[in-house]
């Protein structure tokens, strides 16, 4: 997507050890207008899936669902990184290694918003060494319902996740692949997509 592509030229800023901040725009102060594009791609993108269902992970992935939800006329789902009282009854749990965080997180779904008759479309912001997917598809498993596909906003191309799921024969749309960044230029290389 270009106009993604545009934006992380424009706003992004590279940091040492291959972060990439985005928070102007993808996960601080959101760019709803942006969001509304990218969802309307993905909506394109996955138009011959049977989606009822969009889960993220807290927090940055909520925003980019919800607009993603509106274009898909489904609810969204997401898995929080702690349990409280706000949770009652079982839940779904799997353990997700944050990149940026350099921590685990114990991420969970109340069982009574996913089941096996659902088709779920997963969504979130970035995609790196694929730890949050992996959790994410771990917790559809365990509900026993279809992973119909995974939308990300930004992928870091270089890093592991991406191929891996790619390889596993799951349908994986990212709207902007970074293929290597210069934090000392602050310049962004990104892979060709049709």
């Amino acid at each position: 997507m270009k106009e993604l592509e545009e934006r992380i030229r424009r706003d992004g800023v590279v940091k040492p050890e291959n972060v990439l901040k985005v928070d102007s725009f993808l996960n601080h102060q959101m760019d709803v207008e942006l969001f509304r594009k990218m969802a309307e791609e993905w909506k394109r993108l996955f138009t011959n899936e049977k989606i009822n269902k969009i889960l993220t992970i807290e927090a940055s992935g909520i925003g980019i669902a919800c607009i993603a939800a509106e274009y898909f006329h489904v609810p969204v789902v997401f898995a929080k990184k702690a349990v409280n009282v706000n949770i009652d009854g079982e839940v779904y749990s799997s353990q997700i290694e944050s990149f940026t965080k350099k921590r685990i997180y114990n991420v969970v779904v109340s069982k009574k918003f996913l089941n096996p008759e659902d088709n779920i479309l997963i969504i979130d912001d970035f995609l790196a060494n694929g730890c949050a997917v992996m959790g994410l598809i771990e917790i559809i498993q365990e509900a026993g319902a279809t992973l119909s596909g995974v939308g990300i906003a930004i992928e870091k191309g270089f890093q592991i996740g991406g191929k891996l799921l790619r390889e596993s024969g799951i349908h994986v749309e990212s709207l902007a692949i970074v293929d290597g960044m210069n934090p000392e230029s602050g310049e962004i290389y990104f892979r060709s997509q049709p």
